[in-house]
């Protein structure tokens, strides 16, 4: 039955905690203490979730009965009231219940979940820092292209086409979010298609001639900085991961007996578990490195506390150290070097090479491949090309070539 004012006055405690229905996940919840709070009890995603509307008889009976039909019609609309309390208090309680800004955080607590946090942070800090000044405030449905369009070119204006642009696509896909929960009914950002300067192509610095190669890897091998930063910069060539993949590498990922290092889906850009096959030559450095750093967490640990990966300069100022300009060689380059010599000289065929990247890869049937993927060819792969390193390094003249073979290992 449902509650009447009566019946909650009269409600003792006991030395339990007490839940009194009233109807639609709306209960009262009576502490042990005397306390007494609204709580609603509702679904989202097939979660079980559960928000406070309040304290009796701060809140009546009506408003707790309120808020309860109001978050009911949040649900209905596909929004979590949870997440939608969350986003209002950031954007500020005295904001419209439907201004960009509070959409915005909605559909970024969504989002967020499934991204890296480094690409979580850098949408955060563009909504935060280039829209929600300008349009965090404005009623969303309320919003005109000229107002995008305005916003967008101060960010052009410092000269970050590029950040503008990627700007734009979060404001569209917050657009699509608003449309989908019946906030508004389009989307202005589609009519700014072409009104922004194009961004200019721009390559990762990166040494893909063979002869040149060579060069970098001598000087990788003669490195005299500390062990930690020169087995990271004598494994970058030979994995290729993301920078910021490798320095975060823990020794509970790493299976030396195995012979791969097992990546986790949130270390992922793709949020998928991806996996490593190690090269002997791999498998030598991290054993000579292990009973340096093996007893902490992390593989590369910081030099100034080793509960900290060591910093996302560390590689690039020892590229620097050893000589090579930021035209010429960055982090990521090694990602470029494997990518161009592994097609175009090893012959290996693209969609290893891409599934080794961690890019997505699609099979003939378009479903993603698993991290398990033609992983025996991968590994010959990831061994072939420790070898041809070596030969580049060792400046032996050796070209290794690969035939065709049945397996097709090599094209």
């Amino acid at each position: 039955m449902p509650l009447t004012d009566i019946a909650i006055r009269k409600a003792k405690p006991t030395d339990k905690p007490q839940r009194l229905p009233d109807g639609g996940g709306l209960y009262l919840e009576l502490s042990p203490a005397g306390g007494k709070w609204w709580r609603l009890k509702y679904r989202f995603d097939g979660k079980e979730k559960r928000i406070s509307l309040g304290t009796y008889p701060d809140t009546s009976l009506a408003s707790a009965r309120d808020k309860r039909d109001a978050a009911r019609k949040l649900l209905a609309t596909g929004v979590d009231p949870g997440e939608h309390r969350k986003a209002t208090k950031a954007a500020g309680e005295e904001r419209a219940a439907n201004s960009f800004e509070i959409v915005a955080r909605e559909w970024f607590a969504k989002q967020a979940t499934r991204w890296v946090a480094s690409h979580s942070d850098k949408v955060r800090l563009r909504l935060e820092n280039d829209a929600f000044p300008w349009l965090g405030h404005r009623p969303i449905a309320d919003i005109t292209a000229k107002e995008l369009l305005t916003t967008l070119n101060r960010v052009v204006d410092r000269g970050a086409v590029e950040s503008a642009h990627r700007i734009l696509q979060n404001i569209g896909q917050i657009f699509r979010y608003a449309i989908v929960t019946g906030r508004t009914e389009r989307n202005p950002a589609i009519d700014l298609r072409g009104a922004l300067p194009p961004v200019q192509a721009t390559h990762r610095a990166a040494i893909t001639d063979p002869g040149k190669l060579g060069g970098l890897l001598r000087a990788i091998e003669a490195y005299e900085g500390s062990l930690v930063t020169r087995s990271a910069l004598r494994l970058a060539p030979l994995l290729f991961v993301r920078p910021g993949e490798l320095r975060q590498a823990e020794w509970s990922e790493i299976d030396l007996d195995a012979a791969q290092w097992n990546l986790p889906a949130e270390k992922m850009k793709t949020r998928e578990p991806h996996i490593v096959p190690l090269s002997d030559q791999s498998l030598a450095i991290l054993r000579e490195l292990q009973p340096l750093t093996g007893a902490g967490r992390y593989v590369f640990p910081g030099g100034r506390s080793p509960r900290r990966p060591m910093s996302d300069n560390a590689i690039l100022a020892a590229l620097r150290r050893m000589g090579f300009a930021k035209d010429e060689m960055s982090g990521h380059g090694f990602r470029a070097i494997a990518r161009t010599i592994l097609d175009e000289v090893l012959h290996f065929r693209p969609d290893y090479i891409e599934h080794q990247l961690a890019h997505a890869v699609k099979d003939p049937n378009g479903r993603a491949y698993n991290r398990t993927s033609h992983l025996p060819e991968r590994r010959k792969m990831m061994q072939a090309w420790a070898d041809y390193l070596d030969a580049l390094r060792d400046d032996t003249g050796t070209v290794l070539t690969f035939k065709r073979k049945a397996s097709g290992e090599a094209r």
